[in-house]
């Protein structure tokens, strides 16, 4: 303990910044590499084609980039061909028709301009006419032989055949087939032109040949609906992923090509590293860092207390991570998640008692989220949402119910009350897994809830004096601790000077009710109370509420020697609670609950014989009030003792009482060093006259 001791008398001598920036700096990098291994996924030293070792499942979703791609170029190649309809197709085929008979026209023309023309004359120049129709790819070329009969038939019979064309190509072309359907519709053009009698048999033949030749599809390629379907197709096709937990190869399977690679996009072999978990874990590290700097930096609150606040809040954060560490070290080997066993409100019940209720909340969060990475069960180098939400519910449930005397009992409510809170959350996470579990599954989670909630509870009352002790810590337990009645110090003051005793509870009962009205302490001013005037056991004769019998020994005394006894019993005071081990703040209540008072009674005294008296002789050595509660117990012990001493006191008379001590203790500059504002003393004086008032209220005379 001495240790201690050492430690933080030197603490005291360094800046709360800087402390800070040290015990936030080293603190980062520790954690850093107590979650990193919890982060990192498993890997495995295995090649292609050998037999797997053992079962090995995906730490994390990922896409087969390779798969994906084969199945989208699957998909691209069964899109269908796209076709779309051409009503140019029969105009154009119906255009060339009409130019051959248009061209056998006009060589008939030229025929009778010019009587002496040669057939084979006619017929080069017909040839001429077509050749431009022939070249543009109209896949229709007659022989001379059909050129000829055509040259040789009578212009009706062109004509009729030119008609007879136009009209059965023209009907066979409006309809949409393709070219798998040209064979049908050439055969039904024939049909239909042998089944005319319009035509003379020798032009039979070419019409057939005319009328097959211009039948073509009609359905052309729609190149640029097609490529649309194609990228439609492409981008339906889902992207083909290794799912969190799926198993990629199962033990004593053959590990193929395909498996080999899945595991590579896995990230589970030997020879790949990542830099992303240390990425994450950095900046996670560094926003729960931020968040905690932030907190104390703005907290308002003496910078000796805040120091001692932030080492408890490390210490407390950094037992519980290694726990969680050990938790993970040994979950793997249980079919049943164990992280449900980790106390979930040991942390910010400790925080809650030992700092205040924010600081809880903001370790609460910090927790949590921590646990989730830590407690997950290794499939997945993510946060373990179930994990993080149970600490967090639970944590905040003990913050909420957990009360703020934080008595032993009350610790075992609030620790029944999160085991209960887990048990929900239990049952909340075995329905939305939506998973069958076993009768010892089941028992086995509920039995780890009720466990967590105790053992938090159990795990904080074992802690608290620790902490308490190390940290020299007054927390709501020692306090109500040391208001115990059996204390050996308080059973000393009732039988040494049990009229100070009684002095005592009547201060404390004002004392307490004054603190509760502004805010302050009133549990520390109550039992401060109860052990301000401990020094009056050195020389309890000496004070007037323990003399019996009308003896006062002061009157044998001169005022000197009177003035020392009275003013020593605060430094002896201050000096037996040293002695005992009791807290700092109840040894500064003692050494200052009469600051630097004037002893007005002995120094007027002592004025009588020597007028050269120097008031400073007779003030006590202080120093002044340094806190609130120190301050109303200052006014609390004088205006008890003033009161007592009255002759029928009434409401006017109290108040009137109150009022001038007050004034007084103002005057006399005793509140300067302390944070107590005139409104909080004007609450004071209120609060304290209406309780002495219910103390000293009219009685009823009984008859004898």
């Amino acid at each position: 303990m001495a240790d201690f001791n050492g430690l933080f008398s030197q603490f005291k001598k360094v800046k709360f910044m800087f402390l800070m920036l040290l015990v936030v700096c080293l603190s980062s990098i520790l954690l850093f590499f107590l979650m990193f291994g919890n982060s990192r996924n498993e890997t495995y030293e295995i090649s292609a084609y050998e037999i797997s070792p053992k079962t090995i499942r995906s730490p994390k979703t990922i896409e087969d980039t390779e798969k994906t791609e084969l199945e989208r170029v699957r998909a691209e190649q069964a899109v269908p061909t796209s076709y779309r309809f051409s009503e140019d197709i029969m105009k154009n085929r119906q255009a060339i028709i009409s130019s051959i008979f248009t061209a056998i026209s006009d060589v008939k023309v030229e025929e009778k301009k010019e009587t002496d023309m040669t057939e084979s004359k006619k017929l080069k120049l017909l040839r001429e006419k077509l050749d431009g129709m022939e070249k543009e790819g109209s896949l229709l070329r007659l022989s001379d032989d059909q050129l000829k009969q055509l040259l040789a038939s009578d212009q009706k019979d062109l004509d009729n055949l030119h008609q007879l064309l136009l009209t059965i190509i023209g009907e066979e072309l409006s309809q949409p087939f393709k070219q798998e359907q040209v064979s049908t519709h050439r055969y039904e053009v024939e049909r239909q032109i042998r089944q005319t009698s319009v035509l003379p048999k020798e032009l039979l033949d070419v019409a057939l040949f005319i009328g097959r030749s211009t039948i073509m599809e009609t359905e052309v390629i729609d190149e640029e609906l097609t490529e649309k379907n194609k990228v439609e197709a492409r981008e339906s096709v889902e992207p083909i992923r290794i799912l969190q937990g799926q198993v990629i190869v199962r033990e004593g399977q053959l590990i193929d090509r395909d498996i080999y690679q899945q595991l590579k996009l896995a990230g589970v072999l030997t020879n790949q590293s990542s830099f992303k978990p240390v990425l994450g874990i950095g900046l996670f590290i560094l926003f729960i860092s931020g968040l905690i700097w932030i907190h104390f930096s703005k907290w308002r609150e003496s910078k000796q207390f805040k120091k001692k606040a932030l080492l408890m809040f490390y210490v407390i954060f950094f037992t519980v991570v290694i726990l969680m560490k050990i938790i993970s070290y040994i979950d793997h080997e249980f079919d049943v998640q164990i992280a449900f066993l980790f106390p979930t409100a040991l942390a910010p019940m400790l925080i809650r008692l030992l700092i205040n209720e924010r600081t809880a909340v903001l370790a609460t969060i910090i927790t949590s989220a921590t646990a989730g990475i830590m407690l997950q069960e290794g499939i997945a180098a993510i946060m373990q949402m179930e994990v993080a939400l149970y600490i967090l519910f639970g944590g905040m449930v003990s913050i909420y119910l957990l009360s703020e005397h934080g008595r032993r009992s009350t610790i075992l409510q609030a620790s029944l009350a999160v085991s209960a809170s887990n048990v929900l959350f239990i049952i909340f996470y075995l329905l939305m897994t939506q998973t069958s579990y076993t009768l010892a599954e089941l028992t086995f989670y509920v039995v780890a809830a009720i466990t967590s909630g105790v053992l938090s509870g159990a795990l904080t009352i074992g802690l608290l004096p620790f902490f308490e002790s190390a940290f020299h810590l007054l927390s709501n337990i020692r306090l109500v601790e040391l208001s115990n009645p059996n204390h050996p110090l308080l059973k000393k003051i009732l039988v040494e000077t049990p009229g100070t005793y009684h002095h005592s509870i009547m201060v404390a009962n004002l004392a307490d009710a004054a603190c509760e009205s502004i805010g302050a302490n009133g549990l520390l001013a109550r039992v401060g109370s109860y052990y301000h005037d401990i020094g009056k056991t050195v020389h309890p004769g000496f004070f007037i509420e323990n003399q019996h019998a009308g003896q006062n020994l002061h009157d044998s005394l001169p005022p000197e020697k009177s003035r020392d006894m009275i003013i020593a019993h605060a430094e002896d005071g201050a000096k037996i609670l040293e002695k005992h081990h009791m807290p700092a703040e109840l040894v500064n209540i003692a050494r200052q609950h009469h600051g630097t008072s004037l002893l007005k009674f002995f120094y007027v005294k002592a004025k009588e014989h020597n007028l050269d008296v120097e008031e400073e002789q007779f003030r006590y050595s202080g120093p002044k009030p340094q806190t609130k509660e120190i301050a109303v117990i200052m006014i609390a012990d004088s205006v008890e003792a003033a009161v007592r001493s009255m002759k029928e006191p009434t409401p006017e008379k109290i108040a009137a009482l109150v009022e001038s001590i007050v004034r007084t203790k103002v005057e006399d500059d005793q509140f300067d060093e302390c944070d107590l504002s005139m409104k909080e003393i004007k609450q004071v004086k209120k609060v304290i006259c209406e309780t002495l008032n219910g103390i000293f209220h009219n009685r009823i005379e009984y008859p004898e």
